[in-house]
């Protein structure tokens, strides 16, 4: 099974296709620090026979908080920690990147010590209902500069590589969209524009690790908002990275705003051709870009993930919800289970009511 062959992006040397798509498990501690049971989390991942670990969102400066307890990266005083988390990753013969981000616009206040988010353009955020603070030219140099210097601790921490997340409505999502950026300067007003502050973050983390190291990214292939980031755009976006040197791109979609049936993690996959739920987007990636194009949402069978490698609509499939589960799966599916034992309930989603990321249906078998 293609599944289970080698794939390589770079430096990163995978022994099978099956990717842990970045998933926040509010197992830091309270100031970000790497803990013993994050520790575990991957160690058991590895073992289970995923082929590379991206880690939970890492933060990489204080104004853009969005969750409890999530892994930090905006100092160097977290890079020791980090270095005990990937050696513990590579001792146990995993490969794992770092999930760079700023929650712009979809942070709750109460993360942020009170203060107002930050965003491209004040436009009003629904789900937290809060209007945030537009940005000065001063401030996005400097969340530039952050995510450079935490792609240079990244590096330092003995990551594989660093992903982007340039989906889910966060803030280089915010910058990339029309329904978010609302600037008339250097960061908006046109689509060339709109794509300035990623090219800024996507150089500074070069300065800073240089191209013989992994950078990926996750993008949105369609925002579904009215007036959001549409397919043609994103492809255009993912050309114009291509070109710089970006080295893999996860395509994903929709943010928190979107229909509860178009945002990323969508609920009731109860059949296959309910699963692989951005398919069509991932094989419009492939039939325009060279780089490497992982799929992730909804993938639940064994059998899909193959038809998507077989039918090359994707190079690597990237899962979520199932290895919160089964953390194992990979190695299941190697033995020949067909089914994910993941329901979509998104129970595992209500993270402000669990003490940490969880399947809330073991807790009841349990």
């Amino acid at each position: 099974m293609k599944l289970f062959t080698p794939f390589e992006i770079k430096t990163i040397k995978m022994p099978n296709r099956i990717v842990r798509s970045a998933t926040y498990e509010k197992m830091a501690d309270e100031d970000g620090f790497v803990t013993d049971k994050l520790i575990n989390l991957y160690i058991n991942l590895v073992k289970g026979g995923v082929g590379l670990i991206i880690t939970g969102n890492a933060l990489v400066h204080l104004s853009g908080r969005s969750a409890p307890k999530m892994l930090c990266i905006h100092n160097d005083f977290y890079i020791e920690g980090l270095k005990k988390l990937t050696s513990a990753v590579h001792e146990a013969g995993g490969r794992i990147v770092i999930q760079l981000n700023h929650g712009g616009r979809q942070c709750a206040p109460l993360f942020l010590g009170g203060d107002k988010p930050v965003a491209p353009s004040e436009v009003y955020e629904p789900i937290y209902k809060v209007k945030p603070r537009e940005l000065t030219q001063e401030e996005i140099w400097e969340l530039i500069e952050s995510f450079g210097k935490s792609a240079r601790r990244a590096k330092e921490a003995g990551f594989d590589g660093i992903q982007i997340h340039g989906a889910h409505g966060y803030l280089v999502n915010q910058f990339l969209s029309p329904y978010t950026n609302k600037r008339n300067d250097y960061w908006g007003g046109d689509e060339e524009r709109r794509f300035h502050f990623l090219e800024e973050v996507y150089n500074s983390i070069r300065d800073n690790v240089g191209y013989d190291f992994p950078v990926m990214i996750k993008l949105n292939a369609c925002d579904f908002v009215e007036g959001g980031v549409t397919l043609e755009e994103s492809l255009r976006i993912a050309k114009r990275l291509e070109n710089l040197g970006i080295d893999a791109i996860e395509v994903s979609g929709g943010i928190v705003e979107s229909k509860p049936e178009k945002r990323p993690v969508r609920m009731k996959i109860d059949s296959p051709e309910k699963e692989a739920y951005f398919r069509e987007f991932s094989r419009e990636f492939k039939k325009n870009l060279k780089v490497p194009i992982m799929l992730v949402g909804g993938i639940r069978s064994r059998s899909v993930a193959e038809d998507i490698l077989q039918k090359n609509d994707a190079d690597l499939i990237s899962l979520s919800r199932p290895l919160i589960i089964e953390p194992d799966l990979p190695k299941k599916w190697m033995k020949g289970k067909e089914l994910s034992d993941c329901i979509s309930c998104n129970g595992c989603m209500r993270f402000m009511k669990l003490e940490y990321v969880k399947c809330t249906q073991l807790e009841k078998k349990k």
